[in-house]
């Protein structure tokens, strides 16, 4: 009684399993493979770098009563950054993160339709009692096309596969996200918005 009863595909009564409050929960009696998890981290949780850092956030005025563009302004003469920090649940398997950018341009220099920005992130997990001043891990970039008109939103692929340096559960997660113009070729402002981490987690809670 009170059990959630699962079969294999087949009319076997054998081949089915039951769970119940005392056979614990559905998840980890099936493996406990959760996947994967999206994290939006908006510009306005990052800050500049105090070395070779992004300008500080803009608002740029759309329509009274309609949404501002909010966001970290990275030139296109040279490499700017920023760095926010996040502690992942204790479900995370500690493995590799894919993002994506979310940004927009408002100088209408930007919008000939041919323009490309790139944008890279790196990581670094530091540890109870151990030194924030550490490397981070190798950056990865994605590049996107920015959109023909100002005040549109541009958002990029999925990412590749970012290694974390350091990397372990219960730890606090450094990332620096940074425009790479060597990578693009727009020699305007772009206007980051925010960016999506995905993470993959392997448990449903955090005992």
């Amino acid at each position: 009684d009170g059990a959630i009863v699962v079969g294999d595909g087949t009319t076997d009564p054998v081949a089915l399993t039951a769970f119940s409050s005392s056979t614990g929960n559905l998840l980890s009696a099936k493996g406990g493979t959760i996947g994967k998890q999206t994290l939006y981290v908006p510009a306005a949780a990052m800050r500049p770098e105090s070395s070779n850092g992004c300008s500080a956030m803009t608002d740029v005025v759309t329509t009274s009563g309609r949404p501002d563009i909010m966001g970290l302004l990275f030139d296109g003469a040279s490499d700017e950054h920023a760095q926010f920090s996040v502690a992942f649940p204790k479900g995370w398997n500690a493995g590799t993160v894919t993002f994506r950018a979310f940004s927009a341009v408002t100088d209408a220099a930007a919008t000939d339709g041919s323009d490309t920005v790139s944008w890279g992130l790196q990581g670094l997990s530091v540890a109870d009692d151990a030194s924030i001043d550490q490397a981070y891990g190798t950056a990865v970039v994605v590049t996107e096309a920015t959109s023909g008109a100002v005040e549109d939103i541009a958002v990029s692929a999925e990412s590749g596969a970012v290694t974390i340096a350091s990397v372990a559960d219960d730890t606090l997660t450094f990332f620096r996200v940074f425009r790479d113009v060597s990578a693009d070729n727009m020699t305007e402002d772009a206007v980051l918005l925010g960016i999506q981490i995905f993470y993959t987690i392997t448990a449903g809670e955090d005992t």
